[in-house]
């Protein structure tokens, strides 16, 4: 079995005193995808950036204090690769990956956006580069007879069931029918070719949610979203016996807005 958790921390400075240390020592995942790190490997606590019976790869952002991805593996990777070769987002702290046997494995945290804005922009030319060189790995994974798994905070609601609120939110970032389109791209067999693993082990359900808002009573209200997901190749999705979304008992125990996102493949 490969377990595979996601899940952004929404800074892991903050996460390390709410909880994630404990959560992390007592997690069975076998490789774990961190977003919205926002810290420098050296300004993290030794139990989170180098806790025992891991190997770490922490890809922080220039700009300081902002984004940042991490990789923990509990078997060092073959490989390791820090942006997917665009000359304005590798140094952003938005992707890594490493290569496992028979499995490459990927954190991702795609941009926000806001409408009107310059990061919404810069959220389209992250998808268009993106999108490119997801189809360029999937096509490299399998002439090398290997499967993937892009794990992360993606910041796009697919479809209706991935939002509670839908209606309200038709003009906003995240759910925009462009940004929606584009993931179709991704997810189409004949496109960029990949699988949304958890809407496939929980097909017609609303969510299961993965972020929801501190403001107001979100949480205890399940007012969520489904935006952190785990795509993968058609090999390792169809070999996913399991897939939760570890959520919280209460809004008192959250370490982070978002919740982890776990995956359990048959491999």
């Amino acid at each position: 079995m490969l377990t595979v958790t996601s899940v952004n921390v929404n800074g892991l400075r903050a996460a390390a005193r709410k909880g994630f240390v404990e959560w992390l020592a007592g997690t069975s995942a076998d490789v774990l995808c961190l977003q919205e790190v926002r810290a420098e490997p050296q300004q993290l606590p030794e139990a989170v950036r180098a806790p025992e019976g891991w190997h770490v790869v922490h890809a922080p952002a220039a700009a300081k204090g902002r984004a940042g991805v991490s990789l923990y593996t509990r078997r060092e990777p073959d490989r390791v690769r820090v942006g997917f070769g665009s000359e304005e987002f590798d140094g952003s702290g938005r992707y890594v990956e490493a290569d496992l046997p028979g499995v490459t494995v990927a954190s991702l945290y795609l941009p926000s956006g806001e409408v009107g804005t310059e990061r919404q922009d810069e959220k389209f030319r992250f998808m268009d580069e993106f999108l490119v060189y997801l189809k360029e790995l999937r096509v490299r994974a399998a002439a090398d007879g290997r499967e993937v798994v892009v794990c992360g905070d993606w910041n796009i609601a697919h479809q209706e069931a991935d939002l509670k609120n839908w209606r309200g939110n038709v003009r906003n970032s995240g759910f925009l029918p462009e940004e929606r389109a584009w993931l179709g791209r991704v997810l189409d067999a004949s496109d960029g070719g990949y699988v949304d693993v958890m809407r496939a082990l929980h097909p017609g359900v609303a969510g299961p949610y993965t972020w929801w808002s501190y403001r107001g009573r979100a949480f205890d209200n399940d007012s969520g979203w489904r935006i952190d997901l785990a795509v993968a190749t058609a090999g390792l999705a169809g070999r996913a016996v399991k897939g939760v979304v570890e959520r919280a008992a209460s809004h008192a125990e959250r370490w982070s807005d978002h919740a982890p996102v776990t995956v359990v493949y048959d491999v």
